[in-house]
């Protein structure tokens, strides 16, 4: 039987030291390419490749644009019959080749050019015609290739990804970029939610905040508990001021001690003092705080009024949990 996993360690074994020896092309080029796209305030990055080096190219760019650069991919093919008007002075172009010889890519270099647009090109061969045309050449040779037959792109492939990383990473971090910043241009996942959402958002207020007064009668505020559906209730001044909390765990505690609860005031068996949030307090803030303190529900205030409440299963529904 093929001892697959062996196959599968050499392949991680060479690409690896692919990886090692990536370091020593973090020279002044790489810094000079980093300073030329951070520089580059009202033009975008155009990368471009061509088959696997496309696919990476790809990746790339989308890393770049969710870091805070503008950036798009362009193919090589496409952009000369046609989408290289896509492109505009002012922009970069990342051309990205292991040989530093992709026609199709070449082609275009007289019209890059003509236009005055930089070029950074990202190749193994330094000696290549790519490397020698552009105005910064990023160097990405690997010892040899993971495939056995040294013609699958493997290795290769990997470092240009990494270098790529290096790249939008470096120049993310130098912008400044933040995690507020990477969720604007993500608002429709998960991490957008997290990072985006605020309690205001998803708390219970108005009629469907559940509010009683300290001389309610323990029953009726199990009522207000039990229509509004938080598993708890604010318990408030008449100026709306919060002065304690009624839970569910609340009510087996008094239940434990045969508290009467239909003569009882929720003022007498109250938790005060509770954990609150406030409304503009994001909605993973609002989250590690319930778990920190192993609470299911969260009274919102402002300036000691309650103004909402929400329980775990909010944030669940919001999808930050």
């Amino acid at each position: 039987m093929f001892d697959y996993r062996s196959a599968a360690l050499e392949v991680l074994k060479t690409e690896i030291t692919a990886l090692e020896q990536l370091d020593q092309y973090l020279n002044q080029d790489f810094v000079k390419a980093c300073e030329l796209i951070l520089a580059n305030k009202d033009g975008k990055v155009v990368v471009m490749g061509i088959g696997k080096s496309g696919h990476v190219g790809n990746k790339i760019a989308a890393t770049l644009a969710s870091t805070g650069s503008s950036a798009f991919f362009v193919h090589p093919g496409e952009a000369a019959h046609g989408d290289l008007g896509m492109i505009k002075p002012g922009d970069i172009v990342l051309a990205i080749s292991n040989s530093g010889e992709s026609d199709e890519i070449l082609s275009l270099f007289p019209v890059l050019k003509r236009l005055n647009i930089k070029i950074i090109s990202m190749t193994g061969k330094p000696q290549s015609n790519m490397a020698k045309l552009s105005d910064i050449h990023l160097q990405i040779t690997v010892p040899k290739e993971a495939c056995p037959l040294e013609l699958a792109p493997t290795s290769s492939t990997t470092a240009t990804l990494v270098m790529g990383d290096a790249l939008a990473v470096s120049i993310m971090q130098a912008r400044g970029f933040t995690a507020e910043d990477f969720a604007l241009s993500h608002p429709g996942g998960a991490l957008g939610r997290k990072l985006l959402l605020k309690l205001s958002d998803i708390m219970h207020s108005g009629a469907d905040l559940p509010l009683v007064t300290p001389n309610t009668v323990v029953r009726d505020a199990l009522l207000e508990v039990s229509q509004k559906g938080l598993g708890m209730t604010a318990v408030v001044d008449d100026h709306q001021q919060l002065v304690g909390i009624f839970t569910d765990g609340d009510l087996r505690r008094i239940l434990d001690k045969r508290i009467d609860i239909h003569s009882a005031l929720i003022g007498e068996v109250m938790t005060v003092n509770p954990t609150i949030a406030t409304p503009n307090m994001l909605a993973a803030q609002g989250l590690n705080l319930m778990q920190d303190k192993s609470i299911n529900g969260l009274i919102l205030c402002d300036n000691g009024k309650v103004v909402g409440a929400l329980n775990m299963h909010d944030l669940l529904k919001a999808g930050v949990v």
